[in-house]
């Protein structure tokens, strides 16, 4: 079948509405490769939906229904500015598949579980979304980061640590596959804001009480690898890489 360019157009945005698009990865952040040349203002062009850092460290991404959010170790949240620049991020057009309704106290380790049974496959990659009241929320961000830079499991040692009870707000983020940790973060990989739109961080533990959770799929992983001398010299080929990750994003109860 020959295809005409308006043809070749509709697929293409077709294939971009089921990709996650991948700027770096989680093991040239791990070694402190936290200046990327990515910039926000790019953002829209990927995606309305994702999660991820800016550079130096200086606060944790968030963004859904086409707004994002800059959520710095202060504990303030502001909207990101097209002049601010990611090292790293995951940033996709979120289309719900899947729609589940918690109306009881359900932990992490529970929800995630009743999760994993709804999914289709754990071969593929998940936008996830809650919007609802949490009992808890327990949540970190790393404070700004000044060259020479630690790598990331001494950078997150003296990071600030935020307990939320009973918030009503939206933790959104990834499900990520086995094979793919390294590029991200394998399982689940979320972060927090309040409805006000003041607060949050990544997050480490919670207890949801009343949500509504939405599920998109993702079939293609579409990775962007930054052009900069500091992620070329970077070592990435790393022999602790689960050990490693754990500590970076792990709560720290789980250290």
């Amino acid at each position: 079948m020959v295809k005409t360019l308006h043809a070749d157009i509709i697929e293409n945005n077709e294939d971009q509405k089921q990709e996650v698009y991948q700027v770096s990865t989680m093991t040239a952040l791990l070694d402190g490769v936290y200046d990327g040349d990515f910039s926000l203002g790019e953002i829209h062009e990927h995606g309305d939906f994702g999660i991820g850092t800016f550079n130096k460290l200086d606060g944790e991404l968030i963004g859904f229904d086409g707004e994002f959010y800059r959520l710095r170790s202060d504990g303030t949240a502001t909207p990101v500015k097209e002049k601010d620049k990611s090292p790293f991020c995951s940033i996709t057009f979120f289309e719900t598949e899947i729609t589940h309704r918690v109306n009881r106290q359900l932990t992490l380790e529970e929800l995630e579980q009743e999760l994993d049974k709804l999914l289709p496959s754990k071969n593929v990659f998940y936008a996830i979304r809650m919007d609802g009241v949490f009992k808890k929320v327990q949540t970190r961000t790393v404070e700004v980061q000044e060259k020479p830079y630690v790598p990331m499991i001494e950078a997150v040692k003296t990071q600030p640590i935020f307990d939320f009870e009973n918030i009503e707000g939206t933790i959104a983020g990834y499900r990520t596959p086995q094979y793919a940790h390294g590029i991200a973060v394998a399982g689940y990989h979320l972060h927090f804001i309040d409805k006000n739109r003041s607060t949050g961080g990544h997050v480490f533990d919670y207890t949801v009480e009343n949500a509504t959770i939405r599920i998109s799929k993702k079939q293609y992983l579409n990775l962007r690898l930054p052009e900069t001398e500091e992620f070329f010299k970077a070592d990435i080929d790393r022999a602790d890489l689960a050990s490693d990750i754990a500590e970076a994003e792990g709560s720290p109860e789980k250290r």
